[in-house]
């Protein structure tokens, strides 16, 4: 799952569950684009190309979403990933 927020912050993961209060995701990870060399997208890009090899970057092993700063939802395979992948939030022309 892709859940991004109104903020700088997109998670991905395997929905554990969720209820009126949030999402939980197991093996996620957290990306901040603040901290970070690569925007959203390229960073979801990424992370696409790199679960269709077999890999998935994951930095918790599990991590609650409050539903408040959610503003959208989706599955990883739905991501329109372009381009070959270098490392996460590298691109290779």
């Amino acid at each position: 799952m892709v859940l991004d927020t109104q903020g700088p912050r997109v998670y991905l993961g395997q929905l554990e569950a969720y209820d009126e209060r949030g999402y939980w995701l197991t093996e996620a990870d957290v990306h901040d684009r603040d901290e970070a060399h690569s925007t959203n997208e390229q960073y979801v890009n990424d992370a696409c190309l790199l679960a269709r090899s077999g890999a998935r970057p994951v930095n918790r092993r599990r991590v609650f979403v409050e539903r408040t700063v959610v503003v959208s939802i989706s599955a990883l395979d739905d991501v329109n990933a372009e381009g070959p992948a270098g490392p996460l939030g590298a691109w290779i022309p």
